[in-house]
């Protein structure tokens, strides 16, 4: 009797604040109807509240009415072109990119090159979207779960390996996560383990080993963070705790929040730690220039376009995209078709003015508008027009572990050209977490339902054409996380990428997988 008075009452705390969330709920409903209008709302702030910074002036901010004239006078941005406005805003200028000085940078370091990256974060960018984006995911996952017990319990929360650090007297830095945890509310710290100086340390394996000791005897009820990574840290603590699975050690464990990567391949190496029917998985596309997408649908895995986050869209077909070309056409949401792959452009609250941030995207449907992460427009394979994205990759590896029992910890591929160069393959190198019993069979799988998941890779192979089999090499165990961290990138945030169109980095995995383990 007594537990169950002590479980009745968690559900009310829960269900009492759930009622805060319900009018922000309703604007999200509004997306269905008025997508355009909201969005238009959206550019009209933003340049009416930047039409006075040196940016603003340069491009006439207050002669601008709409979308057109937006487009057609600020040109498409990438991070190299903005970097010297961002350089003077670090050293403290202030009306730079956006109103007054900006303290926070986000550190990302990409995937494919050392060099960092600095994504202002300034206090708006923060409070209506970063901080909004958490909300909401909150809100809609208390939604689809009238009966969590959500807020009666702690959350782990597994971020980047870059601690707050000033980059000189005028700002600071840190991954994303370190940012936002740095800036929270003190609210929030009450239901979050482990405490603030853990979870901002910057030596990564430390902080794994850290998070351990302080969290495995805790009552954690939801973890978010990189679906990888997390294994890594699952597997600690059940190490610690001396149990099989983590429901034994967090019972009242509910719901993992992830990004970052596809889950699909690891969906079922979770399933299997975590055998619980309680258990709900929820995706969101959070990243260091902006909080973009949820899933509202535990049945659809599509996220759900978050419109009213100070963030205007834009979208290039990626059959148009060429880095090469400075004239590429972007078009506004109102135009966007289902099933079409594009590049995403954003202007946001931190300064970003028709950005290119990286990523690709496939709309599922339209009012709401709901999409996949289809890719990066740097992390795909068409050496041989086959054009093969991360979205056809995760998937293809993920119907080969449901047809011969394997589970994947990690992946890459890269073409290989053969001697005559009109002819090659695809090289794949794949960590099994359990490996299959036969890994020409794995490899056989993979390719066939790459054929059917991507024509123009079908054709390719058609009578091998010019594509001839792919290659699967098993990599030895924590191969990716060795390479990452000679890359000075081991850490929460930071990702082994999925498909490359040159062997630069599969060469340096292999010579690696092929060096004993330290």
């Amino acid at each position: 009797m007594r537990f169950y008075i002590q479980n009745s009452r968690m559900n009310i705390i829960t269900n009492g604040l759930s009622f805060f969330y319900r009018p922000r709920l309703q604007s999200v409903e509004l997306y269905a109807q008025q997508a355009d209008s909201i969005q238009k709302e959206q550019l009209k702030r933003l340049i009416r509240f930047a039409e006075k910074t040196e940016w603003g002036i340069t491009y006439d901010y207050q002669t601008i009415r709409d979308y057109n004239t937006f487009a057609e006078r600020v040109p498409l941005q990438t991070y190299d072109t903005l970097k010297p406005f961002i350089e003077r805003m670090i050293n403290g200028e202030k009306n730079i990119l956006w109103p007054a000085s900006v303290k926070w940078y986000a550190k990302s370091s990409g995937t494919t090159n050392d060099k960092s990256k600095f994504i202002p974060v300034t206090p708006e960018i923060l409070r209506h979207c970063h901080y909004r984006g958490g909300y909401d995911t909150v809100g809609l996952y208390l939604k689809n779960n009238p009966q969590s017990r959500f807020f009666s319990k702690k959350g782990l929360i597994l971020g980047g390996s870059h601690s707050p650090s000033p980059l000189n007297k005028h700002a600071h830095c840190g991954d994303l996560s370190a940012v936002l945890i740095q800036n929270i509310p003190s609210l929030a710290n009450m239901v979050r383990v482990p405490k603030k100086q853990i979870i901002l340390m910057d030596e990564w394996e430390a902080k794994i080993k850290a998070i351990v000791e302080h969290t495995w005897n805790k009552d954690v009820g939801n973890l978010s963070g990189i679906p990888s990574w997390m294994l890594v840290l699952i597997k600690a603590v059940l190490k610690k705790a001396g149990r099989e699975n983590l429901s034994e050690v967090w019972p009242n464990l509910e719901v993992f929040f992830h990004g970052g990567i596809k889950f699909d391949p690891y969906r079922s190496q979770y399933e299997s730690l975590i055998p619980s029917e309680k258990m709900h998985y929820m995706e969101t596309y959070n990243a260091s220039e902006g909080f973009f997408g949820i899933q509202d649908d535990p049945a659809d895995t599509s996220l759900l376009l978050m419109l009213d986050y100070g963030t205007f869209y834009e979208f290039i077909p990626i059959n148009e995209l060429d880095d090469q070309n400075d004239e590429a056409q972007a078009i506004p949401l109102e135009d966007v078709v289902i099933g079409q792959n594009y590049a995403m452009v954003i202007s946001t609250t931190g300064g970003l003015w028709r950005y290119r941030i990286g990523d690709t995207v496939r709309f599922t449907s339209l009012f709401p508008h709901k999409f996949v992460i289809s890719g990066r427009t740097k992390h795909f394979i068409n050496a041989f027009g086959e054009e093969l994205m991360v979205d056809n990759a995760e998937k293809g590896i993920q119907m080969a572990c449901e047809q011969t029992g394997a589970t994947v910890t990690g992946y890459t591929a890269a073409p290989l050209f053969l001697l005559d160069k009109a002819k090659g393959r695809h090289q794949w190198l794949i960590e099994f977490d359990k490996r299959p019993d036969s890994v020409d069979e794995f490899a056989t799988i993979l390719d066939q339902s790459l054929q059917k998941l991507n024509s123009d890779y079908e054709a390719k192979r058609y009578k091998e054409i010019s594509l001839q089999p792919l290659e699967v090499i098993p990599a030895r165990k924590n191969v990716f996380f060795e390479w990452l961290k000679t890359k000075g990138k081991l850490g929460g945030q930071h990702k082994i990428p999925a498909l490359s169109n040159n062997r630069q980095m599969i060469e340096e995995l292999l010579i690696l997988n092929n060096t004993p383990s330290p």
